[in-house]
């Protein structure tokens, strides 16, 4: 099960807030995501690929949502909630857990692109279901119960020539 072979089928799953701040706040550089996704399938078959953005009103997001979906992703968006105390949220850790269990029985792998650990507990099922899980972000910044559950690491600061522009 956790071996690779090129009929596998893949769906991959990127948390762009998270990719986004922290290739920021370690190089202040962008994520490629056409070099992401390429490794992310590594020449395996792609089912799906899913960007989960957040709107915030940047000027510049408008032409990086259009830019996600020319290299394949699928975006979805959600609007930046404010709070009364003026606090913001707009994260997609349920959104992306549900769409990986949704997709489970669809592929043979589930390839994360986030540090955030709570995914952890998505891996174990996803395991549980058959389904092998990959992880790809800085491991600088990814949690290690998500290194741990995941079948496969891939850390992208260890090629930032070809994960980051």
């Amino acid at each position: 099960m956790t071996e690779i072979h090129p009929n596998q089928r893949v769906a991959v799953l990127a948390d762009s807030q998270n990719l986004y701040h922290t290739a920021q706040s370690l190089y202040t550089q962008n994520i490629d995501y056409d070099s992401l996704l390429e490794a992310a399938v590594d020449g395996r078959k792609l089912v799906r690929a899913l960007a989960y953005v957040v709107k915030a009103d940047a000027p510049e997001e408008e032409s990086f949502f259009d830019a996600l979906t020319d290299i394949g992703f699928e975006t979805h968006i959600k609007e930046i909630r404010t709070f009364s105390d003026g606090t913001k949220k707009a994260d997609w850790d349920v959104g992306m857990s549900l769409d990986a269990v949704s997709l489970a029985s669809h592929v043979d792998t589930v390839a994360l692109c986030t540090g955030d650990g709570d995914f952890a507990r998505l891996c174990r099922h996803l395991e549980h279901e058959g389904v092998r899980v990959e992880a790809y972000c800085f491991e600088e910044s990814t949690s290690e119960d998500l290194i741990e559950a995941a079948h496969e690491f891939t850390d992208l600061s260890s090629d930032t020539d070809r994960f980051l522009l």
